[in-house]
This record gives C-alpha cells, structure tokens and sequence, in this order.
C-alpha cells in the first residue's frame, strides 16, 4: 500500500496549485524590487522607508486602534476590487477578456448612487439595481461577441467611456452646487447606505466596513462552486476551450457568450455598489478618466492563480499596497508609486502562465524515470509479435 502511495505521489513542483503561488509571490517579489529600483534613481536617500512604508500601510499608525481601523479602511477598498476581479476571471474561464469590467464597475456605481440620493431607496434595492444595469451592460458585449464577431476587447474599452461619460451627465443632477462632487449619501439617505452589521466594533468603530465584505467572499465561494461543481460551469467552460466543439456537443455557444459577459458585467457592478453605498467616497462628476479598479481587478484575477479562492488574497494585496502609497513622503516621492508598483505586477502576471511551464520543465529534470516502468510494446496486444520462425532457418 505505501508504495503504491509513493509512486502516486505528485512532485511538489507539479502540483497546480504550488505552481500559482510560486509564480504569484515571484510577481509579487519583483514588483516591489522595480519599484524599490525607481525610488533609488528618484532619490536614494529614502527609498528604503519609502518601499517600506508602501508594504506596512496601515502599520505605519504606532497607536493599535488607528491601525484596525486603517485596515478596515483597506478591505472597505478590498471588497469592489475583489469583484471587478471575480468579473475578469469569470470572463476568462470562458476564453473572454472582459476589460469592459472598468466601465461596468462605473455604471454600477452610477445607478446606486442615484437610486440612493434621487429615489431613497433601501441599500438592498440599490444592489440589486446594480446588478440589473451591469447585466444589460455587459450583455451588449455579448450580443456583439455572438452575432456580429465584435471583440469584446475593442467593444468593452469603447463602452468604459461612454459609461463614464454618461454617469457623469447623470450624477451631475445629484452633486454638490459648489463642488464636483456628489452628496453623502449618509445625509439624505441613511436607509440607502450598506449596514454594517456590527463589523464597526471589530475595526475600532470604523462606519464604513459593511456587509459588502462578507458579502463578496460568499459570492467569490459560491462562483468557485458554479464553474466547478456544476453542469452550467462546466459548458461554459467548454464553450470558452472551444465554441464550435461546444455546438456541435449541443451547448447554445451564443447565449453562453453573452450570459458569461453579463454576469461579469454584473460582478462589476456590484462592485461599483459595494464602494460607494458605503459612503467612504464620492463621485467626482467632472472625471476625465476611467477609475483604476476595473483595471487593477484584471492584475488581481491573474495575481489570484486565476483562482476565486486566490483572488481573495491578491485582492486585498493589490490594495494594500495601493493604500500603502498614501504613506510614502511626498516631499521626496509620488504617492503613486504604489500604482507604478501595481502596473509592473499588472504586466508580470502575464508571464505567469510561462513560470509554470518552466516550473514543470524543472520538475519533470529532477523526478527520475521510474525503474520499475515496463516497455509498453511487450504488452501491447497492438505491437507486432516477434517471429520465432526466421532465426533458425536464417
């Protein structure tokens, strides 16, 4: 028996899962070493503190309840990032490239913030509008990727901006006289901002922690069980590998491709959701740019192993260390090198496909051939049998 087990056993470096971590850290790692790297030309003095603050973010507080309560500041930032990155990734495992994730996070954004201050809705009413408006948004990227053959890469960027352009039209109708910005939803609409459920007492009275986050790691468990547990999870799947095969087999390819777009744009949305019913920020309606979290929900996906479970942790890592760049000292740097930092990671990770190759390759070098091994021809009832009959007479 254990040396059945032996021989069953998987060489470290084979394992799937080893291998995207592996790969991950090594991102991670030398991320922080070109942004370490760029500090050092800007000015050498004090680039060590300066990477270092970046990574410690809420830890620069020496007082304990100002770091719980930064960190709840860090995962209120963490749970629509985690979305716009459950949105990428779901996308993909269906072989689509949802980039459009950027604009449907902004939509999302758009219809809750005004459900909330021009209608008074209840916070649940305002998510699910949300969701409702990402679907549509998202589907217009299918119905193009199905009927028409549109990449939904050029459609999707196309559709971030006229989806920014249009909240701000739209939000300009519930923003501040003076100001660019929208009103606290917290002062006209109380019912409208996402409960906390008492999460506020465990991040030293922090109001903007709220359901949103364990909200997004339920959806992030259940969205692991869809694509792997079940029978829809796995046509899409297969429609994603292969959409002819998946038609041929009887899987209706079209309205998989707009049904896989729509969800993502749904996730997106509610991502949009889940930051702004909190109150922490507000819409600024003169933005001439697409927020970053779409964006960096891509980086996420890919930090994450392509994995929902994973995608939790890189998420929080993207944003912490974005946080962690509002600590550096402006008087010698940018706060916006925890961006540079995130975009060379943004870049890294898609080599990490190509770690994993190399990590296999290593592996498959150092596991010896198995001694024991049979010839496959002797058995093999295909293989020619030898004739016994030439060698005497020859």
């Amino acid at each position: 028996m254990s040396e059945v087990k032996k021989k069953n056993k998987t060489p470290l470096l084979q394992n799937e899962g080893v291998q995207s971590l592996l790969a991950s850290l090594l991102c991670i790692l030398v991320g922080l070493l070109i942004g370490f790297i760029v500090l050092l030309f800007i000015n050498p003095k004090g680039a060590g503190s300066a990477i270092v603050a970046v990574i410690k973010n809420f830890l620069n507080y020496s007082r304990a309840s100002l770091q719980i309560k930064n960190l709840g500041n860090t995962l209120v930032k963490t749970a629509p990032l985690l979305m716009c990155s459950l949105s990428v990734l779901f996308c993909y495992k269906v072989g689509l490239f949802n980039i459009g994730a950027a604009g449907q996070y902004v939509v999302g954004a758009c219809i809750s913030i005004y459900a909330a201050l021009a209608w008074g809705l209840p916070w649940w009413l305002c998510l699910i509008l949300a969701i409702l408006v990402g679907f549509l948004y998202g589907a217009i990227v299918g119905v193009l990727k199905a009927y028409l053959n549109v990449n939904e890469v050029i459609s999707g960027i196309m559709l971030n901006w006229i989806g920014l352009y249009t909240t701000n039209m739209i939000l300009t109708n519930v923003k501040e006289t003076t100001s660019p910005y929208t009103l606290h939803i917290r002062d006209y609409s109380m019912q409208s901002v996402l409960p906390n459920i008492g999460l506020s007492k465990l991040f030293a009275g922090n109001e903007y922690v709220s359901i949103a986050i364990p909200l997004a790691i339920v959806i992030t468990v259940v969205l692991k069980i869809v694509l792997d547990q079940t029978r829809f999870g796995y046509e899409l799947k297969a429609t994603g590998f292969n959409k002819n095969a998946a038609k041929y087999a009887g899987m209706a390819e079209k309205r998989n491709i707009i049904l896989t777009l729509a969800i993502g744009g749904a996730l997106a949305a509610l991502g949009g959701a889940f930051l702004y019913l909190t109150d922490y920020e507000l819409w600024e309606c003169t933005s001439s740019s697409v927020p970053g979290m779409g964006f960096n929900g891509i980086a996420a996906a890919f930090l994450g192993g392509l994995n929902p479970i994973g995608t939790i942790f890189s998420s929080y890592f993207i944003q912490h260390i974005t946080s962690g760049g509002a600590f550096v000292d402006k008087t010698m740097y940018s706060s916006q090198i925890s961006d540079l930092i995130s975009a060379v990671i943004i870049y890294l990770c898609g080599f990490v496909g190509f770690l994993k190759l190399v990590m296999k390759q290593i592996s498959a070098k150092k596991s010896p051939a198995d001694p024991n091994a049979k010839d496959p021809s002797r058995n093999d009832p295909i293989a020619p049998a030898e004739d016994k009959t030439k060698g005497g007479n020859e």
